[in-house]
């Protein structure tokens, strides 16, 4: 488990004030193998956080780099923790998202890289996202 230390150090690190909930909504997006959405964290926080107050957290860890937004097949937002170091505005993380249509969870695959093709001259990549649907190993 990532230590409330360590999620400080982090936030300091990248210029972000260390609040008791951007702390609370990174330890439990390091702890679930799962991305989870605003209402999955409204469930776990079990009411004692504003949804409004979520949401910028959100808004803030993903402006900032420390996390990424995949949308499930409902077309839900989930948030997963970025591996590797984003940098503002500018995700990454270039790996394949699994969408079970069964339980509906969405899995990030860190160990599988998706490679940027070669585009004609002129375009610039800024994002790549890879999204499998099928059922995952725990529906099987």
């Amino acid at each position: 488990d990532v230590t409330e230390i360590q999620v400080s150090q982090t936030l300091r690190q990248i210029g972000l004030k260390s609040t008791p909930l951007r702390i609370a909504v990174l330890q439990q997006l390091a702890k679930k193998a799962q991305a989870l959405s605003q209402p999955d964290l409204e469930t776990v926080f079990e009411g004692r956080e504003n949804r409004v107050t979520i949401y910028r957290v959100l808004r803030d860890l993903e402006e900032n780099g420390l996390i990424h937004r995949v949308f499930d097949i409902d077309g839900t937002a989930r948030f997963a923790l970025c591996k590797n170091n984003c940098s503002e505005h500018e995700h990454n993380d270039e790996h394949l998202h699994f969408n079970c249509i069964t339980c509906k969870n969405v899995f990030c695959l860190d160990d599988l890289v998706v490679s940027i093709p070669a585009l004609p001259e002129g375009f610039k990549v800024q994002n790549v996202k890879l999204t499998v649907e099928g059922i995952c190993k725990n529906c099987s």
